[in-house]
């Protein structure tokens, strides 16, 4: 029996890491396969099960998804098969 396509099934986007996370992660750029919906908070969860020394910037990092600003918490997003989502340390300086 096949397995019925759903908005549920896992779609690989492209996760970019920008200026601390980079360093954390130890990379730039990498495809995760994750929930095609699925919140803000859970898709930073599957991150850190990956990355788990990200764990020390949670409270201080923001998504973009599409080129949009997302708060780490219950905003539902619906990704789509190739969205990049950027993950964007705070920015020091002053």
């Amino acid at each position: 029996m096949q397995p019925q396509p759903t908005k549920t099934n896992p779609g690989k986007v492209t996760v970019l890491y920008f200026a601390r996370s980079a360093e954390l992660a130890g990379l730039r750029s990498e495809t995760l396969s994750v929930p095609q919906q699925i919140t803000a908070l859970q898709l930073w969860e599957e991150i850190i099960k990956v990355h788990p020394r990200l764990a020390v910037i949670r409270d201080q990092v923001v998504f973009a998804v599409r080129q949009e600003y997302v708060l780490l918490g219950d905003q539902l997003l619906v990704l789509q098969p190739g969205d990049e989502v950027a993950i964007i340390p705070p920015i020091s300086g002053g």
